[in-house]
């Protein structure tokens, strides 16, 4: 695998395997300089969010680095303050015109908030249609939140972004995921490197010469 290896997802779009997460980065150079250096290195996919209060910053990087739109691969989410029709219609469109990059390529539902992520769905089905969002999913999402979704919806959820790494092996959600053809896309695979120094990640790195 390599840094720009792709995955088809279930509406035939590809997605970047790896991406770059900017949960905690803040607004301003830093954030924009991060974004510049990654996709210099060869990252293709920035993963950021209304709630990082980066799009802008993530929008900009893109425009300006050269490399063709159509390359690059764009998430953010739906915060759980906007969830309703109404409102997460309006907050895509505050998303957009941050990002100002003329499409989103995946546009997910943060968290599943009780009593309105219903309706905020309805709303990103909207987006999908009009075609102003190349792709639309979920975001920690459980086996029941998704099979609520599915008993109600025209649109499969391309991926369910979840925590999951060696330490939180999400094993019944993963394999769920997998016979209804939705991608888990795990954040903090590595565990925001908090667990490198585990003893059989050691010995792992050691057989397999590995840093």
């Amino acid at each position: 695998m390599k840094i720009d290896s792709t995955i088809q997802m279930n509406n035939g779009v590809n997605i970047p395997r790896l991406g770059l997460g900017m949960y905690r980065s803040p607004q301003g150079q830093k954030s924009f300089s991060t974004v510049s250096y990654a996709l210099q290195f060869g990252y293709r996919h920035i993963d950021t969010a209304a709630l990082y209060n980066n799009e802008r910053e993530v929008g900009d990087a893109v425009e300006e680095s050269g490399i063709p739109r159509e390359q690059i691969f764009v998430t953010t989410k739906l915060w759980n303050d906007d969830h309703g029709y109404d409102k997460a219609l309006r907050a895509f469109e505050k998303s957009m015109k941050e990002l100002n990059l003329g499409y989103i390529d995946l546009y997910l539902v943060h968290w599943p908030v009780t009593g309105k992520r219903r309706d905020s769905w309805k709303a990103l089905q909207k987006i999908y249609k009009e075609g102003r969002c190349r792709s639309i999913g979920v975001s920690n999402y459980l086996i029941r939140h998704l099979e609520e979704l599915l008993s109600e919806s025209e649109v499969v959820p391309v991926v369910n972004q979840v925590e999951f790494s060696p330490f939180l092996y999400q094993k019944e959600l993963l394999e769920y995921c997998r016979s209804k053809n939705i991608l888990l896309e795990a954040y903090s695979p590595i565990t925001k490197g908090k667990r490198l120094d585990d003893a059989n990640l050691m010995k792992l790195a050691k057989k397999y010469r590995k840093t």
